[in-house]
């Protein structure tokens, strides 16, 4: 069997296990938009406030459920699975065979971006028939700020995954690091609503900088290329560093 077609089988089988993880995909694809859906039931949520640029906060909240579906599947999915598999030997025993372990990885990472998107376009979708939302007026610009941001995040998750030497460790890194980013990200205070100086300190992270050049595509405007700079620099490093420490066995 050629490299190909060894790579799409562990795809296929990483996808029937990761169908099999109900409780994995709610927190990816339900709970960022159910988040939304629970804010927009607050009335004052559907006023338009000065605090946050005179959008509404429901609007304000809807690249912060783009981004928490991301965050979640990034920080606490991948580096468990992969953690878990190397915990097991799988990873060891995939060694001696044709099939490289670099495939498990790709096919997690492929995975855990594709459900990412998919709770992107479910939280766009809900936002826009339930509360009236609009989709964002730059699209491309959204959707590269968007793509970067899952490079960053998956990049983290990689490195998660290498310091990591056991599920437990995985779990507790992973979560380490969620909160830190859901508060960057603007979970539970929008970016738009921040004081300046914290928002010009969150912006130097990824999903500070994520959530900024989402807000500004939303809004018609091109993201900003310091932004998205960020993205990309916080990709490059992080990638290198996993790309040291990580070990198959």
């Amino acid at each position: 069997m050629t490299t190909d077609v060894l790579d799409t089988a562990v795809l296929k089988t990483e996808l029937r296990l990761f169908r099999r993880e109900p409780g994995a995909l709610f927190w990816m694809l339900v709970f960022p938009t159910l988040l939304l859906v629970i804010l927009g039931c607050v009335p004052s949520f559907r006023e338009a406030d000065p605090s946050y640029g005179g959008l509404r906060p429901v609007d304000a909240y809807v690249p912060v459920a783009v981004l928490l579906g991301l965050t979640v599947g990034g920080l606490q999915g991948m580096p468990q699975v992969l953690t878990g598999y190397r915990e097991r030997g799988i990873l060891r025993r995939m060694s001696a065979t044709p099939v490289r372990p670099a495939a498990l990885l790709s096919a997690q990472m492929v995975l855990c971006g594709g459900a990412a998107l998919l709770s992107a376009l479910l939280a766009l979708t809900v936002g826009r028939l339930v509360y009236g939302v609009r989709l964002p007026e730059q699209a491309l610009g959204y959707l590269l700020a968007l793509l970067l941001a899952m490079l960053a995040t998956l990049s983290l998750g990689a490195l998660l995954s290498a310091l990591s030497r056991t599920t437990k460790m995985a779990g507790a890194a992973g979560s380490a690091a969620l909160f830190p980013a859901m508060f960057c990200a603007g979970v539970w205070l929008p970016v738009q609503a921040m004081p300046d100086l914290l928002a010009d300190i969150v912006g130097w992270t990824p999903f500070g900088a994520a959530a900024q050049a989402l807000n500004e595509a939303a809004a018609g405007d091109w993201p900003g290329w310091s932004h998205l700079a960020v993205l990309v620099a916080w990709t490059v490093v992080l990638t290198s560093a996993a790309a040291r420490r990580f070990r198959w066995e």
